[in-house]
């Protein structure tokens, strides 16, 4: 196949070269499975990232979700709120907890959660005494929430906050690594992921006792004991060390990531962005994106829907999808609440993620834009 045919992923992993010897040291120490010297290398390099007082490496980001809901209380009978746009991985876990989701509609600037809507549900449901037991906003694409704007809202009913980082290592809020600041935060290192660790996620927050139970109930919640006891149930949630050995490597080289994320962001909004009808994710003024994935919107004057674009990119072996879309649109929550949801609908209806790979050539660029600009020309 030539270059010019060859298969270009919308973000594939991009290893940096020094990961397989930190594996090699996992085989030669025969630390393979969720404990050893690697874990606790990550989670402590995490840590020196985020700035959190712990972390524990587990197998997924929906892993880190489900204990944060679970340490939270969260049960049978409670809400918790949330973006709508954002990926099902952070909200299933609110369905293993026998929990309800209500889902927010997102600010247009951010496009997440919007305090606005979440100030006024929360002094309705305070009045009716049907306050949610956590909040999670989302870091959707790598652009931050407005925590403390939330932060102080949930704080004024006791309410947690547990922030949904997945999506956004790298990214900034305020001068703070993003996460940096919630009750809980959680992270994913998924295969397609900014960095990764093949597959795995973080639990982390300022408050070390929630971390070390995390990692309790990540092992079974097995007590300390010569044999096998249990005064509760837990899960099989512990990230392995080969993973670990991947994601001390991929933390080495964030900085590079990040900034080839947003050189390729800059590059498709260059190139692009002047034409009709085109534009791309805003950038928070509170902070900084990771830009793990280029977000373009398709207005009226482009005379072309995602779906176009994407048939377009994908008859040249080119890899892209529409935005999220929102979860009180998915059939699985057709009877859940949701507050506002018209700004979520319309960034599902007219965006598209592009092929946004940290290990994008010049040539893969151009190649990705001249499809796009024959797409919405034709």
């Amino acid at each position: 196949m030539s270059n010019a045919d060859k298969r270009i992923f919308l973000s594939p992993p991009h290893m940096s070269g020094e990961e397989r010897g930190l594996v090699t040291e996992c085989f030669d120490t025969n630390y393979l499975a969720g404990v050893g010297p690697m874990i606790d290398r990550f989670e402590k390099e995490f840590c020196e990232l985020t700035g959190h007082a712990d972390a524990a490496a587990l197998t997924s980001g929906t892993a880190a979700m489900h204990l944060a809901l679970r340490l939270a209380g969260v049960g049978e009978g409670d809400e918790v709120w949330t973006s709508t746009l954002t990926f099902i991985g952070g909200v299933s876990p609110i369905m293993y907890q026998h929990a309800s989701p209500v889902f927010f509609d997102v600010d247009p600037d951010t496009w997440t959660l919007s305090p606005h809507l979440l100030e006024g549900e929360l002094s309705r449901a305070a009045a009716e005494n049907k306050l949610p037991k956590a909040i999670v906003p989302v870091d959707i694409y790598g652009q931050c929430a407005d925590l403390d704007a939330i932060r102080e809202l949930a704080a004024a009913y006791e309410i947690p906050v547990i922030l949904d980082s997945a999506e956004a290592v790298g990214s900034t809020y305020k001068d703070r690594h993003a996460g940096k600041g919630a009750d809980v935060a959680i992270y994913s290192f998924n295969g397609n992921k900014l960095i990764t660790t093949a597959g795995g996620g973080m639990i982390a927050s300022d408050d070390p006792d929630i971390v070390q139970q995390a990692r309790y109930l990540s092992t079974q919640a097995r007590e300390p004991s010569n044999h096998y006891e249990h005064v509760t149930f837990g899960y099989n949630y512990r990230m392995p060390s080969v993973c670990a050995a991947i994601g001390v490597g991929q933390l080495a080289i964030l900085p590079d990531r990040v900034a080839k994320a947003r050189e390729t962001f800059a590059q498709y909004e260059a190139e692009l962005g002047k034409l009709p009808g085109i534009s791309f994710m805003p950038e928070a003024a509170t902070g900084t994106a990771n830009r793990w994935l280029t977000v373009m919107m398709l207005g009226a004057a482009a005379g072309a829907e995602p779906l176009d674009i994407c048939e377009a990119l994908g008859s040249h072996n080119i890899e892209a999808r529409p935005v999220w879309k929102p979860m009180h649109l998915q059939p699985v929550f057709r009877t859940a609440r949701h507050v506002g949801g018209d700004v979520s609908k319309e960034l599902f209806q007219r965006g598209v993620c592009l092929p946004s790979g940290t290990d994008l050539t010049p040539e893969d660029l151009t190649r990705i834009i001249g499809v796009i600009k024959a797409a919405l020309s034709s």
